[in-house]
């Protein structure tokens, strides 16, 4: 199988402002909202979405990376030695509606991850999940909120999110056939 690209460099940003569009509809505008970038592709898509938050209400909302290594449940299988990156919370989420933000949401592990490492921070009066790419395959019963595009594949397949502030190149969205181990 050959690779396909699924979204380019404008679906991706019409895919963020849209999501963004969402994110304020729903919470009636950003009072008491943080948004959280899972790291890597997470915090640049969280940074992206809260820019066209500004653009829209003229104000950002407090703005957050977590790192989620030491709570992946396949820490071991990962690598020996996994690098450790730092979060950057410097907010108080207790009582906030947190928009956590990731590239794909695929099994739903991540997002389990994330969620254990975002009490450690405090007890926000929700979460709500926004992802670029839902691909389904759930493991867990996990869903997101907000979805800039659902892509159906098939559990032999690998999305990948390209981003030029991570990756040095143009935004897109390629689905192509997974890595054998």
């Amino acid at each position: 199988m050959t690779n396909s690209t699924i979204m380019d460099q404008e679906t991706v940003q019409r895919a963020v402002t849209r999501i963004a569009h969402e994110i304020l509809e729903k919470n009636r505008g950003i009072k008491d909202l943080c948004i959280i970038g899972i790291r890597t592709r997470g915090a640049v898509l969280a940074e992206r979405i809260n820019a066209c938050i500004k653009q829209i209400e003229g104000n950002k909302a407090p703005l957050g990376i977590l790192d989620i290594t030491l709570y992946r449940d396949d820490l071991t299988t990962v690598d020996i030695q996994p690098i450790v990156r730092e979060t950057l919370i410097k907010f108080d989420i207790t009582g906030k509606k947190v928009v956590l933000v990731d590239d794909v949401l695929f099994t739903g592990r991540t997002i389990r991850s994330a969620l254990d490492a975002l009490i450690d921070f405090g007890r926000p009066s929700s979460i709500q999940l926004a992802v670029l790419v839902d691909r389904g395959h759930r493991e867990l019963p996990i869903r997101a909120d907000y979805v800039g595009k659902n892509i159906p594949t098939s559990v032999d397949q690998d999305v990948k999110v390209i981003l030029k502030e991570s990756d040095k190149k143009d935004d897109q969205v390629i689905v192509g056939e997974r890595k054998k181990k």
